[in-house]
């Protein structure tokens, strides 16, 4: 019997934590799975970005709360993980870059961006999935990678080298947590038009080069990025493990 389109994407009953979920990709996520029936739980450090996003989805009939956790934090995360109620969906988003030159990059810049995007996200899988093995959850883990992770580019040496990282934990990830019913996956977006790019952006030598690298020819939307998140984490994907959906107009096609 075939499924009908809505019951492939019906979140309902499941709950999804979304780290650095305050604004951005890691919101519009957020919103996108609250509005698929799932209750979401935002992670930030706090502050008023993620009380209002919280409100905001409520005030649509979305079901959310928000969790003050700084992901970098091993312990502190992991206690408060270890205190949520059982958890469906882990949007592993949380995530930095500073761009500069390979030759001007120093051990600060470079321990603070693996730090986020590889340490950090590492640890918050590992807890979530103990979690849900724990539960007896067949739940689905989405890292938060990049275009990035599969091709080089200038001034991004350290992100490049954390998001193939990433890339790689996925892969490991997904073989290895398979047999407990645990799918895991990437989304590699290419550049999209968020509070953390809007500066890159704003520059007209740097914005024709991202448009050059994009056979689409345009930049991305966060709602595209949030679509292939919820499409990996429903059942309309119940057999994708193990893989990288590249949301980028075909920057790494060529």
């Amino acid at each position: 019997m075939t499924a009908s389109v809505a019951k492939l994407f019906d979140l309902t009953g499941q709950r999804a934590l979304i780290t650095g979920a305050s604004r951005g990709l890691g919101l519009g996520c957020a919103e996108l799975l609250a509005t698929a029936g799932a209750e979401v739980i935002l992670t930030g450090r706090g502050g008023p970005d993620l009380d209002t996003a919280v409100k905001a989805i409520i005030a649509r009939g979305g079901k959310a709360r928000s969790c003050i956790c700084d992901v970098t934090d091993i312990e502190q995360m992991r206690q408060v993980i270890g205190g949520l109620p059982d958890i469906h969906i882990l949007v592993n988003n949380a995530g930095t870059n500073i761009p500069e030159p390979f030759v001007d990059v120093s051990a600060d810049h470079f321990d603070k961006i693996f730090d986020i995007n590889v340490r950090a996200a590492f640890f918050v899988a590992q807890a979530v999935a103990a979690k849900m093995m724990k539960a007896a959850i067949k739940g689905s883990i989405i890292n938060m990678s990049s275009q990035m992770g599969h091709v080089g580019s200038p001034n991004r040496t350290v992100y490049c080298a954390s998001k193939h990282a990433l890339e790689g934990l996925t892969k490991a990830m997904a073989v290895e947590l398979a047999p407990h019913g645990i799918r895991v996956n990437a989304v590699a977006p290419t550049f999209i038009e968020t509070p953390m790019t809007k500066p890159m952006l704003d520059k007209p030598e740097f914005k024709s080069f991202v448009l050059d690298h994009i056979p689409l020819g345009h930049i991305g939307e966060i709602k595209d990025v949030a679509a292939a998140v919820l499409f990996l984490a429903a059942p309309a994907s119940a057999l994708v493990t193990g893989t990288s959906l590249r949301v980028d107009g075909g920057w790494t096609a060529q």
